[in-house]
């Protein structure tokens, strides 16, 4: 059976290159990086030149980046490291209501050891406004966090005049971005966007698992998390992932020299299958319209349908899909996104997402297309009254 898979806000499929380079790296380049000697040099001047290449693409010093284990991680050391070393001018952030559990969690954490957060409320198509963070601003606050991509609904947010609307308020107030799923779908410059730290994760552009970024602006201080060897200049304590990291820049590159005609390509197919599937009773699309969202995210609510056994029917033809965050998914979670942006709790459980990548093709869009006109009226005919 033919494969579509449209899950790729969850994870991608190594890019081949990639996985060569990792591959060669691992048998070949295998020291570690703090060691003095030739193999140990080597692997160095690895990290380094990815390094390179990301600051690059960025546009930003080679020392301001952090490498970690994944998104998650890097929204944790920005989030509580900023806040733990800022404690001092104040105690209280500002996030919004739609942010992933990454970011949501660690704010949770913040509150019960005594600080406080305001969690500001989004329009119906997910989108902050920045005049209701600009009003959020207080004497006290020190550090803000904006996903730039919503995982769940694709929304953008005005991330450079948020950024403004920060600084303009308060110079010294942090601005985390979370971009773990705008990086390599969206040009993405932290220090033209007034921001202080930024997330990404390689596993989301075509890179390995297991491997993140953080951008630490150079004047910005962060409570280091975790202790040790004292690696990344005492950021981030352990021995680095050098094929990972290489992987990283490998797949962020490739992204990069193409990124126009690639979003264009993402546009195509989400916009095709947003188009094909309107015809279907009640279904309808989450998100901002046209092109304001990202390229690469369809969320279709289909009520009558539970998302988990549309999940499954559509697998049985060949058709990869989520249920909403693959990080929330394997346990009962009522989707703060969806809740957020006013959705009508029967509607809550009914809603799938489909994500797009380079790898895909206009077949694979219109598989899933086909696979849903034939299954939602079938499903709906087992639904409860």
């Amino acid at each position: 059976m033919r494969e579509a898979y449209l899950d790729n806000s969850a994870t991608t499929r190594c890019f081949p290159e990639v996985a060569g380079l990792m591959h060669r790296i691992s048998l070949e380049e295998y020291g570690n990086p703090s060691s003095m000697h030739h193999r140990g040099v080597e692997a160095e001047k690895i990290i380094r030149e990815a390094a390179g290449t990301l600051a690059g693409i960025l546009k930003v010093p080679e020392k301001t980046l952090l490498f970690t284990s994944c998104g998650t991680e890097s929204d944790n050391i920005a989030i509580i490291g900023g806040a733990l070393a800022s404690q001092r001018k104040g105690k209280h952030l500002i996030t919004t209501a739609i942010e992933h559990p990454a970011v949501l969690e660690s704010m949770r954490f913040l509150e019960k050891i005594g600080f406080s957060v305001t969690y500001l409320p989004v329009d119906r198509y997910g989108t902050v406004s920045p005049q209701d963070v600009e009003d959020a601003m207080r004497p006290d606050t020190i550090l803000v966090s904006v996903m730039h991509t919503n995982n769940e609904i694709g929304s953008v947010q005005p991330i450079a005049e948020i950024g403004e609307r920060i600084k303009g308020k308060n110079r010294s107030a942090l601005f985390h971005v979370d971009a773990v799923q705008g990086f390599g779908k969206a040009q993405i410059l932290p220090r033209k966007m007034h921001v202080d730290l930024l997330s990404a994760s390689a596993h989301k552009i075509h890179g390995p698992k297991g491997v993140g970024l953080l951008y630490c602006g150079e004047k910005v201080r962060l409570q280091n998390l975790i202790f040790g060897g004292g690696q990344q200049g005492g950021m981030r304590s352990g021995t680095e992932n050098v094929p990972g990291i290489a992987g990283m820049a490998e797949a962020a590159k490739a992204l990069y020299e193409n990124l126009d005609e690639d979003r264009e390509k993402l546009f195509a197919m989400r916009e095709y299958l947003a188009g094909a599937v309107q015809d279907i009773p009640g279904i309808y699309v989450n998100g901002q319209p046209g092109r304001e969202g990202a390229p690469h995210i369809l969320s279709l609510t289909v009520p009558g349908v539970r998302a988990e056994v549309l999940l499954h029917a559509l697998e049985e033809k060949g058709v990869y899909v989520s249920s909403g965050s693959a990080c929330s998914t394997n346990r009962p979670h009522i989707s703060d996104t969806l809740t957020a942006i006013g959705m009508k709790r029967e509607d809550l459980d009914s809603t799938i997402r489909l994500s797009f990548s380079v790898m895909n093709t206009m077949e694979d869009a219109q598989q899933a297309a086909y696979a849903l006109h034939e299954l939602v009226p079938f499903l709906r005919q087992f639904t409860r009254h």
